[in-house]
Formats: C-alpha cells, sequence, structure tokens
C-alpha cells in the first residue's frame, strides 16, 4: 500500500471508485477534476499495485483559524476492514497538521456506524448535528478534531 499525492491520470479511475462507493452521491467528474487543481497536494490516494484502492480529499479554510476539512474519504468494497481508511485519516491528519490546521472537520452520515467508530477512535468528537446538510433527506453530523 502507498499514499501519495492524487494526479491528473488518477481522475478517470478515481471518479470510478467515488461512484462505486458513494453511488448518487458520489462527486461529478468535474468536481473531481476543479478538487485535484485547487487543493492537489491535500488529494491523498491510496494505491495498491497499481490499482486506486481509496482516497481522502482534504481541503483548508482560508480564515485565520486555520480550519481543515476532510471532503471525501473512501476505500473499495474489496479493500474495507484491512485498516486503509485508518491509514488514510492518519496520513489526511498529517498533512493538515503540516499545513498548521488548528481543527480537522468532517461530516457523516448519523447512521454510519463504521464510520463514526474509525472517526472517534481517532479522536473526533460531535459538533453538531445538521439537518438537510446535503439537501432534503441527507442530514450529518460535522464531527472535528484539535490538532497541536
Amino acid at each position: 500500500m502507498t499514499v501519495r499525492g492524487a494526479r491528473e491520470g488518477d481522475l478517470g479511475q478515481l471518479h470510478d471508485i467515488d461512484r462505486l462507493i458513494f453511488t448518487d452521491d458520489a462527486y461529478p467528474y468535474f468536481v473531481l477534476r476543479q478538487l485535484l487543481e485547487v487543493h492537489g497536494e491535500r488529494f491523498l490516494i491510496l494505491e495498491h499495485e497499481r490499482e486506486l484502492t481509496g482516497y481522502a480529499m482534504l481541503a483548508t479554510t482560508p480564515d485565520n483559524q486555520r480550519h481543515g476539512w476532510v471532503l471525501g474519504l473512501g476505500v473499495v468494497p474489496q479493500a474495507r476492514g484491512n485498516g486503509y481508511g485508518r491509514l488514510l485519516m492518519h496520513k489526511a491528519i498529517e498533512r493538515l497538521a503540516a499545513d498548521e490546521v488548528a481543527e480537522v472537520r468532517l461530516s457523516v452520515e448519523p447512521n454510519n456506524e463504521v464510520a463514526l467508530n474509525l472517526y472517534r477512535s481517532l479522536h473526533f468528537t460531535t459538533v453538531e448535528p445538521r439537518q438537510a446538510y446535503f439537501g432534503p433527506g441527507h442530514d450529518r453530523l460535522i464531527l472535528a478534531r484539535k490538532l497541536g
């Protein structure tokens, strides 16, 4: 397993696995393209034998409080249960800490117990529930972890 920065050549495969993982909630190709352009060094790829196995998309906010966000985290279904999500989150936290981020935030589906268990084991706590965060019927919990 290798975690590396995303490259333009990864976009097609990244789009395919994002659709596999998140189906109707997957990012459109053009959004992935723009996220790579804007946040390239914060777009992490998990690769196994030249196959994209997972990813973490990160961003920082342009404020003085230096917040970071995990915009997306995913591992292909056949590779789950091997600690790859945890590995990606550790690398994401390291990357955002290098950017001197004071706090990392993310959103998660309230009923996604696997993701909630992972994030809580990494010391994320619930900041607030958000109704219709991604539109009607798409409630989320906002979690955060202080860095430094």
